[in-house]
């Protein structure tokens, strides 16, 4: 693959748009004399963990997601990353979304794990239900829904990304259909972290590593406009590219070299990127939280964190590509140093040959008048984060071709 800055593309057009319907995720009959095609599993939806404060028994979760690349079989994976006890799963459904916590009539499908409908996941680990069949379609909203039957200490699940999901705070109301037990509204993801499908042979994913922009800090709410959402859509309607699993893993306030919002993107890397299944590229879009920090690392401190995030991501085999640190003057930790380090690690990203390749968000949305701070129609207000339209930007900004190595 060859590095290169990368041009700015057209927005995508409306008529690209895909709306869920009740087949978004289809059940099929349970045998077929016809013989399977060859699948590859691909993560088509991800939300890195953090820990979540404390964890309740007896309350169900009904998660949210946004489906990337379709296939069939779908698995769910619960994480309890953070907990220090056993957390115990009574049962968990999915089913294509109607509207808020409601789940399409006659489409809520129970999950299970090695057969079971329950699972205890021990301190630090995970889980993958067992397949379940059916087609789920790309770009689709499905509700996933984990009834915790016990758990103590801390719970583990993701802190935002713009979605709302719901939560039953009494007893298993898993395989309801019904919006009418799910009272409370949250944008946390409880022990959700990952969901794959089995996909045509060769299919692969791209996983989004980064802090509060990749995690959609500053786009509308509830209707999937962050840049990775943009970057799915565009894959998904790319028929020249293999790639069409896309996996977010933001996390607002995450750092490349310290724990805090979240534990290290170093700390993190193999779990919520290494992980992915069908992972074939990583986008790293990490670095200002580093920048703004006080104290913060020299720009030669966060360069050798980029290259341990390179030099691991390729021992797995996967292509690394840099995202310049984007302009923020006017937010209210910016300072001249500040803006003296990220000009160095944008020239490293850009030029050192480090990465597979490069894509340029920096020279996308800076303000040629004023190159430290972000232009206002990309600015969502608060000079740092990117407003629907920069985000748009940003997922069209990503060339497919460049998402290719040989590894």
């Amino acid at each position: 693959m060859t590095r290169t800055a990368l041009p700015r593309h057209r927005a995508r057009r409306a008529a690209t748009v895909l709306t869920l319907t009740a087949t978004a995720l289809t059940a099929v009959p349970a045998a077929s004399s016809a013989r399977p095609a060859p699948a590859s599993e691909v993560v088509t939806w991800a939300a890195s963990a953090d820990r979540l404060g404390e964890a309740v028994p007896g309350r169900t979760h009904r998660v949210v997601i946004h489906t990337s690349a379709g296939g069939r079989d779908l698995r769910v994976r619960l994480s309890n990353a953070f907990g220090e006890a056993p957390v115990t799963f009574g049962r968990a459904y999915a089913g294509p979304r109607a509207a808020g916590a409601a789940v399409q009539p006659g489409h809520n499908r129970p999950l299970t794990f090695r057969g079971a409908a329950s699972v205890t996941v021990p301190p630090g680990g995970s889980v993958y239900s067992d397949p379940l069949p059916g087609t789920v379609r790309p770009g689709a909203d499905l509700a996933v829904s984990v009834y915790v039957q016990d758990a103590a200490g801390t719970a583990t699940g993701h802190v935002r990304g713009n979605q709302t999901s719901y939560i039953a705070p009494s007893g298993d109301h898993a395989v309801e259909e019904s919006d009418a037990a799910y009272t409370e509204r949250t944008t946390f993801r409880h022990y959700l972290d990952a969901v794959v499908v089995r996909a045509p042979a060769g299919t692969g994913a791209v996983v989004a590593f980064g802090d509060s922009i990749t995690d959609g800090s500053g786009s509308t709410p509830d209707t999937d406009r962050r840049w990775p959402d943009f970057l799915a859509a565009r894959l998904r309607d790319d028929r020249a590219t293999s790639l069409k699993g896309v996996a977010n893993a933001g996390i607002s306030g995450n750092k490349v070299l310290g724990d805090g919002a979240g534990v290290s993107a170093l700390k993190r890397l193999d779990r919520d990127v290494l992980s992915q299944r069908g992972l074939r590229t990583v986008i790293l879009l990490e670095g200002v939280n580093d920048i703004k920090a006080v104290p913060a690392p020299t720009a030669a401190e966060l360069i050798d964190g980029y290259r341990q995030i390179i030099a691991r991501t390729h021992a797995a085999g996967a292509c690394v590509v840099g995202a310049t640190v984007m302009p923020y003057e006017g937010w209210g930790e910016w300072k001249e140093a500040g803006e003296a380090v990220r000009q160095e690690v944008n020239a490293f990203i850009r030029d050192s040959g480090a990465f597979d390749a490069v894509v340029d968000f920096d020279a996308l949305v800076r303000d040629p008048a004023a190159p430290a701070k972000m232009l206002p129609v990309y600015d969502s207000g608060d000079h740092l984060h990117p407003n629907d339209a920069g985000m748009e930007a940003m997922g069209e900004h990503v060339e497919p071709r460049a998402l290719r190595c040989s590894r």
